[in-house]
């Protein structure tokens, strides 16, 4: 049986993708004020940015009811007696403390076994192409969670950001703080280390921020995988993976829209690209 691979939509993963390689992924929950939404289900990405542009109310986000999880196991349990479950860092949502509580709750018989990415966005659904391309080429379960495993330290994103309000509001602006309270009108530039949001540099103008995530994307003398993702800003994705199709096949590059529960977060026009390699 071939294994099946889950993950949650915080990866960012395109729904074409996920569907050509039996991704299963579990929807994060979108909340303007009592209304909730299923991520990706019940608002398209597109709809989301609009109320978020125009909303009074700026959105928050929460994982979906134990019970998600726990039912999302057993039915794939009954298609396999293996699961590789790779989920976004503990230290940016509570997907992986309640997937080890689900697998506990399931009701089937199979062996699941859970990865911790540290990642989000495309840098987390980076390692989550790469596992299901190895299980559907028939790799096992202990080869498919050590290919994850190797993965985690090879993947990388940045980020350029018009504002930081949405991630100082939502709680996740971690040790980009420090980028708070500068009265110079700059880009910053994002990504995660350690699990956790943190400051890589400020750009004083957008075209520079582009630079930067060339450059970022063009210090990998190797890589596996690539994706630029952006929210509302499909130009400037268009743009940058015409400059990196220098370097890496343009048919190979991931197109991602940066999903509405990360877009709670980092606000309407974001554009990051992730890459899965190695550097010197």
């Amino acid at each position: 049986m071939t294994v099946k691979i889950v993950t949650d939509s915080l990866g960012d993963i395109p729904p074409e993708v996920a569907e050509e390689l039996g991704i299963t992924v579990i929807p994060i929950t979108v909340l303007f004020g009592t209304k909730s939404y299923r991520d990706g289900i019940d608002l398209t990405t597109d709809q989301f940015y609009h109320k978020l542009i125009h909303s009074k109310i700026l959105p928050t986000t929460t994982i979906p009811a134990l019970s998600v999880f726990v039912q999302t196991y057993d039915r794939l349990a009954e298609e396999t007696d293996e699961i590789a479950v790779i989920t976004n860092s503990h230290k940016l949502s509570a997907s992986y403390e309640a997937t080890l509580q689900a697998v506990e709750l399931m009701k089937r018989k199979c062996r699941v076994e859970v990865v911790d990415s540290l990642w989000a966005v495309m840098a987390q659904g980076l390692i989550v192409i790469a596992a299901a391309k190895a299980a559907n080429a028939g790799a096992s379960l202990d080869e498919v969670v050590a290919l994850a495993r190797k993965n985690i330290p090879r993947a990388d994103v940045r980020m350029a950001f018009d504002t930081m309000e949405y991630l100082e509001e939502g709680g996740r602006i971690g040790k980009a703080r420090a980028f708070l309270g500068s009265k110079l009108k700059v880009t910053p530039i994002l990504g995660i280390k350690d699990g956790e949001v943190f400051p890589f540099a400020r750009e004083h103008s957008r075209a520079k921020a582009l630079d930067y995530l060339y450059n970022f994307a063009s210090s990998f003398s190797h890589i596996d995988e690539i994706a630029v993702e952006h929210a509302t800003t499909p130009d400037e994705a268009e743009m940058l993976i015409e400059r990196l199709s220098a370097k890496f096949p343009k048919e190979r590059i991931y197109r991602s829209k940066v999903s509405p529960v990360i877009g709670a977060h980092v606000g309407p026009r974001v554009l990051g690209v992730a890459v899965l390699g190695d550097r010197d």
